[in-house]
């Protein structure tokens, strides 16, 4: 048994099949829904049942409100079909033509930046290299059949190894091992690309990149994307995480700032410490931004960290700043305890 969604904005139709989320059917049929962890927590797939029913599976209350159920909104990577459906969703034309594929990959090197992140380079076979958009990311496929969700650092016009950055939750099956056992030839598996976090090319507005942690990554594969195509925008890039190790490829981002004309840095620490050794801005990351830039209406965002930091970016931005709501771009990096946190 199957139900027909149809996407009011398009026209465009797909079916979904009975106990399949509306989702996955539309990646299956090529259709490019907007998503990110696919599994309830982040919220990029939220938009509107105009018409029919969902069962509206666990999700966490970040990624949608019990206000935004009542008004009519869904998550589709965890809602299914009970009837034919009208949604109203923007697909993302960009990501028409790149599908997800499954391949086998090598550990080609592990660099361990700080006691808790690691960069990870995978190196794929020469007739099976992976296309995809600076910004996106891909599934490392565990032996017992879960998945492990990374953004990809390195941009695709290198055309060398897919570089991760992994940060190590104590506990985490694939950090742990990663961290431990792992060595430079080990044979991974991965799938991808997922995700429709990516430079929205076709608009000259001055961008901000903010990011927590490893939220770096993908922000960094978009940042060098944007100097490789020689954009001509003016880019902030805002980093911040509770001490100064925490930003690990700061002198990555210093150097965009002596160098690229129009980029602007700023570091932020939210728990710098007492010994004085730190003098530049502390607090919450997205503060900085409101702090430099209280009128953002000129501006596109483009946020990634904890969801709780992506969604107080996106109130306080939208609500009290004046950032028009589709100018606001996010990756919400989500651990296995953010995929436990859900109701």
């Amino acid at each position: 048994m199957a139900y027909q969604v149809t996407i009011q904005q398009s026209g465009r139709q797909f079916e979904v099949e009975l106990g399949e989320t509306v989702l996955n059917a539309a990646l299956r049929k090529s259709v490019p829904l907007p998503h990110g962890c696919k599994n309830g927590a982040c919220g990029a797939c939220r938009g509107m049942i105009v018409k029919g029913k969902v069962v509206q599976g666990a999700h966490s209350p970040s990624a949608l409100s019990n206000d935004q159920r009542s008004q009519g909104m869904a998550l589709f990577c965890c809602s299914t079909a009970q009837t034919d459906l009208i949604i109203e969703v923007d697909e993302v034309i960009a990501v028409t033509g790149i599908k997800p594929k499954r391949m086998p990959c090598r550990v080609e090197k592990l660099d361990r930046k700080t006691d808790d992140v690691i960069e990870l380079k995978l190196k794929t076979a020469h007739d099976m290299r992976l296309q995809y958009l600076a910004g996106q990311y891909i599934e490392i496929l565990l032996k017992d059949g879960n998945r492990r969700s990374y953004s990809m650092a390195s941009p695709p016009h290198l055309n060398g190894p897919l570089e991760l950055h992994i940060r190590w939750m104590p506990g985490g099956v694939l950090t742990d091992h990663v961290f431990g056992a792992m060595k430079e030839r080990d044979l991974l598996r991965i799938e991808g690309p997922f995700g429709t976090f990516f430079l929205r090319e076709d608009s000259d507005k001055p961008v901000i990149f903010f990011a927590s942690g490893t939220g770096f990554a993908p922000i960094k594969a978009m940042i060098e994307h944007a100097l490789f195509k020689e954009l001509s925008r003016p880019i902030s890039l805002y980093w911040g995480g509770r001490r100064k190790e925490d930003l690990y490829m700061m002198a990555l981002a210093e150097r965009w700032a002596r160098e690229v004309p129009g980029f602007t840095f700023v570091p932020v620490l939210s728990e710098p410490g007492v010994n004085g050794s730190w003098l530049g801005r502390t607090g919450l990351v997205h503060r900085a931004v409101i702090e430099d830039l209280p009128d953002l209406s000129g501006y596109q965002v483009y946020a990634c960290g904890a969801p709780v930091m992506v969604e107080a970016a996106r109130r306080d931005f939208t609500l009290c700043h004046r950032l028009p709501t589709d100018e606001f771009f996010a990756d919400s990096f989500t651990s296995s305890a953010d995929v436990k946190n859900v109701v």
